[in-house]
């Protein structure tokens, strides 16, 4: 992080009042979890998996959401009390995790201030986001927006709170103004996102979050390192990658302003690719199961239905699933219908969605 209060102090008076900010009910220009398009999003199926959660385990002190993705999981289960663990590879994921569910300070005021400050900030000139991004992904004025507040960001924020709470705000406001259809695998070839950008405060429940822990790691690597109550998990179900969906926000959270390749500006992604969306899925998940320190396991899998995309079929069968989380415990099964979020182009009819119950011995 830069200068943090220093160079804000110098900025305050460009800043809205304070007061007429805090006038504002908090419930105004704010953001949750789920506003957000994300492939595999829980957010319609969270009463199907806390029905679940009641029926079968009971109350539990804490949860492991080890794929947490946008975090909607970790974030209906919190509650004083309960301790949080959420985790998720991809850097975007991680700082909005982190503002979501790590933020135990109340720091709505000053956030409110950034975030009207960032929105009234003028970008007249291009940067790395602009001309990489602009004229594609996005208008150009929003694309050169985008770029000079993920700049200022690491000015202004007086704390890693601030940072990951105002990089959340940037990130969700980015995939609202975004030329696609919820995904950066490419573009519309229509440039009609014309909206300008704007950025809201993330709506925090920063007094639940007391004790809950957020990370950035592979999941088969923390799996090693936690315990808890439950361990819900949630992974990737097919061959398309996180990091190829959403290199580009990626690229806006890391800020390292990396060469990108192709029409679609991808920088380089090896290092956050998923072994579950390869042939060794069934590998990964055994080894996850096998390391798992819990009294619950809870697997959210899709059937993904019938695919016309051979890219968008299951990586692990049924009976793979079951025959592995039966090496730790007694395994039942639910399922509701549902209708997920994809990337546009599997063409799937007939999708359920499954829980698999794991009270392990």
């Amino acid at each position: 992080m830069g200068p943090s209060l220093p160079l804000f102090g110098r900025l305050e008076g460009q800043l809205p009042a304070a007061s007429r900010l805090r006038a504002l009910p908090r419930s105004a220009e704010t953001l949750l979890p789920q506003n957000r398009r994300y492939m595999g999003n829980k957010h319609k199926l969270l009463g199907f998996i806390e029905t679940v959660v009641a029926q079968e385990c009971g109350q539990v002190q804490s949860v492991c959401d080890i794929f947490a993705g946008t975090g909607v999981v970790g974030h209906r289960l919190n509650r004083p009390g309960t301790q949080i663990i959420a985790n998720d590879l991809l850097r975007a994921n991680h700082v909005c995790l982190q503002a979501f569910l790590g933020t135990s300070a109340d720091l709505h005021s000053s956030v409110a201030e950034k975030v009207a400050y960032l929105n009234g900030l003028p970008a007249t000139e291009d940067n790395y986001f602009s001309e990489h991004f602009g004229g594609t992904y996005f208008t150009v004025a929003n694309a050169r927006k985008i770029g000079a507040v993920r700049a200022a960001i690491d000015s202004i924020a007086e704390s890693d709170a601030e940072q990951s709470i105002l990089l959340c705000s940037l990130i969700y406001a980015t995939d609202k103004v975004a030329n696609t259809v919820g995904h950066y695998d490419a573009f519309r070839r229509t440039l009609d996102a014309l909206q300008p950008l704007r950025l809201r405060v993330p709506s925090i429940d920063h007094g639940s979050n007391a004790g809950n822990v957020i990370r950035n790691q592979d999941a088969n690597a923390l799996v090693r390192e936690v315990s808890s109550d439950l361990l819900y998990i949630d992974p990737p179900y097919n061959s398309r990658q996180y990091s190829d969906a959403y290199h580009l926000l990626e690229n806006l959270a890391e800020w390292r302003q990396p060469e990108v390749s192709g029409i679609c500006g991808k920088m380089d992604r090896s290092h956050i690719k998923s072994e579950y969306c390869l042939r060794g899925a069934a590998n990964a998940f055994a080894d996850l199961v096998e390391h798992a320190d819990c009294k619950h396991i809870l697997l959210s899998y899709n059937n993904t239905g019938d695919s016309k995309d051979g890219r968008s079929n299951a990586r692990i069968s049924d009976a793979e699933i079951v025959r592995i989380l039966s090496s730790k415990g007694t395994v039942k099964t639910f399922e509701t219908k549902y209708r997920a979020f994809t990337t546009g182009k599997s063409g799937t009819g007939g999708n359920v969605e499954r829980l698999f119950h794991c009270r392990v011995r």
